[in-house]
């Protein structure tokens, strides 16, 4: 099977260089360490006797933040660690926040046989983490011809996913068998990992590592200069669409403009998943008659309806100003959702649309808990924006739902650190 991986892969490289070629220009920030991809990472420190060196790969900026954690318990046990991320902002916030627990940061070669066992070759790592759904091939294949053991940490399963192994078995045994030890975020992804057919005996449910996640709260002497920045002064309930994806601007919008029509106050700041989409977004808010405010522009002049946070590493921040949060990619045609944790970390009334399908397990405890309503189309987030909004008491029953959510859900960082340190022990 992976001699078939090796040969086709290429072929399908090539015929989808031009689009990611294109995406990677919209969003910028690949220049930088490009050769990376190729199995060329930075200059590597030489391996010293007796130090396990471990090579972890996390793709999103989610995952950089979850991991700090156990890259920080890893260097303090006297581990050294190669992290690797595949997109430009996972890049730039592993500098960021991971740089001082690591020995480097590097792009994640392509996966295929030359790219990638050049880079194993410079690595030479002791054992292999990959988080969530980094299960690729080829860099597994490179850990079994070396004896490394591979790890999959906060695993997860998308419905398409697993959809698609489940009607080939064969493939499941291809992307799954590389794995030496599992750990999966949740009872529900553990379940569908056995119906796949991984062994009972290598897997495990530690739980999410981003419930773990430390935020740093604002004071309120920064809450303000950050509302003052954005253009939005206290005084209106705040809705916040986090993270969202074609169409949702509009849908919020659209309830921010409903709710106006009923004599209902607010404002709305909008967090694009993809800041390179702000033209797209000025286009849509300038034909509304709404006043708005782009983020990337500096502070704004004065109060506005709309502000934009055409930024990266400020959902965190921003979401501490939120009276609402509506989750992007939830709504049709999207059905993948962006995380809810972080807002229900910080104790915030959440909304979230039915296509939640990588975080399936959370939506639907949140949902059970009180924590976040369920929505399902465009209609339903106007009417659910405006009930909030006119109802503080329910507001402040979310938030102290999500908030006790959070604190029974934790631990995860701990367990997976143990796994992790046996993984270690077995390795040397």
């Amino acid at each position: 099977m992976i001699w078939i991986y090796r040969l086709l892969f290429p072929l399908v490289m090539l015929a989808l260089a031009p689009r990611y070629l294109l995406r990677m220009r919209r969003r910028g920030g690949y220049a930088d360490g490009f050769s990376q991809r190729f199995g060329l990472p930075p200059p590597l420190p030489p391996r010293r006797e007796g130090v396990r060196r471990v090579w972890v790969q996390a793709v999103s900026v989610g995952e950089m933040l979850a991991i700090e954690p156990i890259l920080r318990e890893l260097k303090s046990g006297g581990a050294e660690v190669v992290l690797t991320t595949t997109t430009s902002t996972g890049y730039r916030v592993a500098l960021e926040r991971n740089l001082p627990h690591v020995c480097a940061v590097a792009y994640f070669p392509i996966d295929w046989a030359p790219f990638s066992a050049r880079a194993w070759a410079r690595i030479d790592p002791d054992l292999a983490i990959v988080a969530e759904g980094e299960r690729w091939p080829e860099h597994m294949r490179q850990a079994r011809k070396r004896g490394v053991r591979v790890m999959c940490i906060n695993a997860r399963i998308s419905d398409r996913s697993f959809g698609r192994l489940r009607r080939f078995p064969f493939a499941a045994s291809f992307v799954l068998g590389g794995i030496d030890r599992l750990l999966a975020g949740s009872a529900h992804d553990a379940e569908r990992f056995r119906e796949l057919g991984f062994p009972e005996e290598r897997l495990s449910v530690t739980g999410n590592i981003k419930l773990d996640v430390e935020i740093p709260r604002l004071g309120e002497a920064d809450r303000a200069r950050l509302r003052r920045e954005l253009g939005l002064p206290e005084g209106l309930p705040l809705v916040l669409g986090s993270s969202t994806w074609p169409g949702e601007e509009a849908a919020l919008v659209g309830a921010l403009l409903a709710c106006r029509a009923r004599g209902v106050g607010l404002r709305l700041l909008i967090v694009p998943r993809h800041a390179e989409r702000r033209p797209e977004i000025e286009r849509e808010l300038r034909d509304t008659g709404l006043s708005y405010h782009l983020r990337s522009r500096g502070a704004a002049p004065g109060p506005v309806d709309v502000a934009v946070a055409d930024t990266t590493g400020e959902l965190r921040a921003l979401t501490q100003l939120a009276d609402m949060v509506f989750v992007g990619k939830s709504l049709a045609p999207h059905t993948e959702g962006q995380t809810p944790v972080e807002a229900a970390i910080l104790g915030k009334p959440t909304l979230l649309g039915p296509g939640m399908s990588n975080f399936r397990a959370i939506a639907r405890e949140l949902v059970a808990c009180g924590a976040a309503g369920a929505i399902a189309d465009p209609p339903a987030l106007e009417a659910a924006v405006a009930s909030l909004v006119l109802d503080p008491s329910r507001r402040a029953a979310m938030a102290s739902a999500a908030a006790a959510w959070s604190r029974e859900n934790g631990g995860a960082v701990g367990r997976t650190l143990e796994a992790i340190r046996d993984e270690l022990a077995r390795a040397g």
